[in-house]
């Protein structure tokens, strides 16, 4: 029986919510970085909260939309705004970030993660392409992954269809032999289509496709298992 597809030569993948969860990490991290404020720098801790400080973020990324490609700078320049509101040392603002993106980076991978990736690691180029901020070093992940590619490196975010064509040819292949993994349907399964690969829609929590008018992901999966079961019936 001939095969509807060529194996794909590389797989990338996004990497919050489709690795790992990463709302309850950041209200985690978040949680910590304030009470590392509370000791540290008192004042910006009697003037905000953790709610106050995240949409005094929002204001500042309306006002300035560059920083959607640089979410460590977009948090850097709030915590400096927050800082020199209340006359408290904007040098500290540096060992805030520390502390944050250690406890950001302290993800739990879902329990299908390593063994899907080490399953298509004997088969493909294995990459990333991310619009957040996570160090895959620091999560311990970093060895599965040829090449991985972030917004804030590359000067633009998904959906732009070039981080994808830079991911690509970070491991040397074209647009139509990558399979993007992602669970945004419009950042990830419709931009990857749009720079010309095909797009699995990770939806791990069972959402409905509201835009199934729009976006047909070339397969949906709730997980790397079942992204790997269906590699291995399509491309047999």
């Amino acid at each position: 029986m001939t095969s509807r597809h060529p194996w794909p030569k590389a797989v990338l993948f996004d990497l919050d919510d489709t690795l790992w969860p990463i709302a309850p990490v950041i209200l985690e991290a978040e949680k910590i970085l304030f009470a590392w404020l509370t000791e540290h720098a008192p004042r910006v801790a009697e003037r905000f909260t953790i709610a106050t400080l995240r949409q005094a973020r929002l204001e500042l990324l309306a006002r300035r939309p560059e920083f959607a490609v640089d979410l460590h700078a977009l948090r850097h320049a709030g915590l400096v705004a927050a800082f020199e509101q209340v006359g408290e040392d904007p040098g500290k603002v540096a060992l805030a970030m520390t502390e944050f993106f250690a406890a950001r980076n302290a993800v739990t991978p879902f329990d299908d993660v390593v063994p899907g990736l080490l399953w298509l690691q004997e088969r493909v180029l294995v990459g990333s392409v991310t619009n957040g901020v996570a160090d895959l070093q620091t999560i311990g992940l970093a060895h599965h992954f040829r090449a991985s590619l972030s917004a804030r490196e590359y000067g633009r975010a998904k959906p732009d269809p070039g981080i994808f064509l830079a991911g690509c040819a970070a491991l040397g292949v074209a647009p139509h032999e990558a399979l993007y993994v992602g669970d945004d349907l419009l950042l990830d399964v419709q931009g990857a289509q749009r720079a010309g690969l095909r797009a699995a829609w990770m939806n791990r929590t069972g959402k409905v496709n509201d835009l199934a008018h729009e976006v047909r992901p070339d397969v949906e999966v709730h997980s790397l298992a079942q992204l790997t079961g269906w590699l291995e019936r399509e491309h047999a």
